[in-house]
């Protein structure tokens, strides 16, 4: 396939069973499976706006395992902004993200001037191994930003994409297609300043 200028493409990266898959899932389809199935990898594609006019945010989403070597570094070099998830659940998968990011490091070279969020996944979870202080301490050593969501719930799953659109500094990215808001926005505006009695 062709690839087009106008794409703009996420990179969603994590040890298996972090959620990477149910995080686009649920962003992209508004769906989420209970089941697990490993990933080899999918691309996801959402008209979003860019510089005003329309173009393709495509999410990439990745194999858990470190059996493709050669796909990781070219989906790295082909990347526009990277997601960096972990779970919650588990302090191993969040160390599983060291030799990725060390890798976009290398092959991006300075990435202060790339869309980089790590993503605590599974917030709804109990039986945590991490608070959301261990995520924000090593976004601040990374110099990326941090967020947690549950795409169960779907809590910030909206916003964790938004929030990466809105860390892209050399184009104008936006969910928000023509100004046009979304049906969730709209429905909220409409129900804004109206009241109901019971």
């Amino acid at each position: 396939m062709p690839e087009q200028s106008n794409d703009y493409r996420v990179v969603v990266f994590g040890a298996a069973g972090v959620g990477k898959s149910s995080l686009v899932l649920r962003f992209v389809r508004g769906t989420f499976r209970e089941t697990y199935v490993p990933t080899i990898e999918d691309t996801y594609r959402q008209v979003i706006s860019c510089d005003k006019s329309i173009c393709t945010l495509q999410i990439t989403d990745t194999t858990g395992s470190h059996q493709f070597p050669a796909m990781q570094r070219l989906s790295i070099s082909k990347g526009h902004a990277f997601i960096l998830v972990y779970s919650v659940t588990s302090r191993q998968s969040m160390e599983d993200l060291q030799p990725i990011f060390d890798q976009i490091c290398q092959i991006k070279g300075d990435i202060q001037k790339i869309p980089i969020m790590l993503v605590g996944n599974k917030s709804d979870e109990a039986q945590r191994e991490l608070d959301a202080s261990e995520g924000q301490a090593l976004a601040s050593k990374w110099k990326c930003s941090f967020m947690e969501t549950s795409a169960k719930m779907n809590y910030n799953v909206q916003e964790l994409f938004q929030e990466l659109l809105n860390l892209e500094k050399r184009r104008t990215v936006s969910l928000q297609v023509d100004g046009k808001k979304s049906k969730q926005q709209k429905k909220k505006d409409k129900l804004q300043g109206k009241c109901s009695v019971m």
